[in-house]
């Protein structure tokens, strides 16, 4: 998904700067999902703004450069909605723990064994975070939670009873060289 759509569907939830929706993708709603870099959304919104999708004012502030805060136009709003529309692609899962496990035969025993108890207390962690709704949750945010409530919730099950699988093919500890 293009960054410029990423940006838009900020604006839906009001007006923000570039450095607000920069944090609703590092830890705010939208880290769940993609990603997008400051170095990817100040270019998206200049573009947005020159085409009129976005509103951007300058708020001064004390001792530092102004501010720019961006509002999402109805042009802009309507943009989105096409945008949301057209054929998603495939979701990318990228995961260094995953990609390390592919490697268990030449780990430690101790230290496989250590990588799934901290994935699966992060794991615990996440789905404690997911189990409430927010206050100002949309439903479609709390369709989202809830599906990633589930994911989670496999992950641990899956960890939980077959972590014997991949610790097995660990080598003993003497072994590694």
């Amino acid at each position: 998904m293009q960054v410029t759509t990423l940006c838009l569907g900020a604006l839906v939830f009001g007006d923000a700067t570039g450095y607000e929706i920069n944090k609703m993708f590092e830890d705010g709603p939208f880290s769940h999902f993609l990603d997008a870099s400051y170095g990817s959304i100040y270019p998206a919104l200049t573009r947005l703004t020159e085409e009129g999708l976005v509103t951007c004012k300058a708020e001064a502030q004390e001792k530092r450069p102004d501010k720019k805060i961006y509002s999402l136009t109805d042009k802009g709003r309507l943009k989105l909605r096409d945008a949301l529309q057209q054929p998603i692609a495939d979701d990318k899962y990228r995961s260094e723990f995953l990609f390390t496990l592919l490697f268990a035969q030449l780990l430690p025993r101790s230290r496989v064994r250590l990588m799934v108890d901290q994935r699966l207390a992060t794991m615990k962690e996440k789905l404690s975070e997911l189990a409430k709704p927010g206050t100002d949750d949309t439903p479609g945010m709390d369709f989202a939670r809830q599906y990633g409530y589930a994911v989670y919730s496999a992950s641990v099950d899956f960890l939980e009873n077959n972590r014997h699988l991949i610790e097995e093919i660990a080598t003993e500890e003497e072994a590694h060289v």
